[in-house]
């Protein structure tokens, strides 16, 4: 009995603290379906009196957000894919290859993780333009191609499996990039998922870079054009509400569709197999 209590305490416990991480999103839809007036208003009005889906058409044809959503899942898509890539290679080098300063070079790149990221960007700002790369789209994925923590965790991993694996099909006349792709990658579908699933996050909310590379509408990302709605004396909130649901959607329903993708890629990445 006392088991069962302490049970349902839990259980009461967890649905609450989801209750309140939903607090943002039924707000931010609430918000959305007010008028300019009811969203500044004091005290706060929690429901609207008429809910205003005009809001979601104003934003619809006002802003190219069609556009923006092709260009987020292309640099969402070529960023997991070339960071996987790039990444996957350097781990299968660092953990399986012999040579000289391996070792030395592996710390002085884990060494980068303590740097702030914020450091980078105008180096890569100044890459991009020297090779006239700002304003366009493959700006806002090449910087995205290498990631410290993916070539850590996926050389932790590479580390993991047996060398034999590896003697055994050179004795079969593989070459190292025929082990590396068609015997070694396979076995790492659990982090190579989770990392897939934190590019694919990372891409799609990352804000700062997209606003500092690119100026063109037409060239932006969903998060960098949602802050182009922020106006510089007033902005419509109700708008700017809707244009987040527009932009949330998609992940939503990604989460719900692979909600077990999700969670175990994710708790991959604190685990080593």
């Amino acid at each position: 009995m006392r088991k069962r209590k302490a049970t349902i305490a839990i259980h009461a416990f967890l649905i609450l603290c989801a209750l309140i991480t939903l607090v943002p999103f039924g707000w931010m839809l609430l918000t959305s379906l007010k008028t300019y007036a009811e969203s500044i208003q004091i005290p706060m009005v929690i429901f609207p009196e008429l809910p205003q889906w005009s809001n979601y058409a104003k934003v619809w044809n006002n802003y190219p957000i069609l556009r923006l959503y092709v260009n987020t899942f292309i640099v969402m898509i070529l960023s997991i894919v070339s960071q996987i890539l790039v990444c996957s290679l350097a781990a299968y080098a660092f953990a399986r290859l012999k040579f000289p300063g391996k070792n030395l070079l592996f710390l002085l790149i884990l060494s980068m993780m303590m740097i702030p990221s914020q450091i980078f960007l105008i180096p890569h700002y100044d890459i991009m333009v020297a090779w006239h790369l700002n304003n366009t789209l493959t700006a806002l994925w090449l910087p995205k191609v290498f990631n410290i923590f993916a070539l850590f965790m996926l050389r932790q991993f590479f580390s993991s499996l047996p060398l034999e694996l590896d003697e055994a099909a050179m004795l079969d006349g593989c070459s190292r990039f025929r082990i590396y792709l068609q015997i070694l990658l396979p076995l790492l579908k659990a982090p190579i998922t989770a990392l897939c699933i934190l590019t694919g996050l990372g891409a799609w909310k990352d804000m700062m870079w997209p606003l500092i590379i690119n100026v063109d509408m037409n060239k932006m990302v969903l998060s960098a054009g949602l802050a182009n709605m922020v106006g510089q004396n007033i902005t419509n909130y109700p708008e700017l509400m809707a244009g987040g649901v527009i932009a949330a959607m998609p992940m939503i329903l990604l989460f719900f569709f692979f909600q077990k993708s999700f969670v175990e890629g994710i708790a991959m990445t604190g685990t080593k197999a």
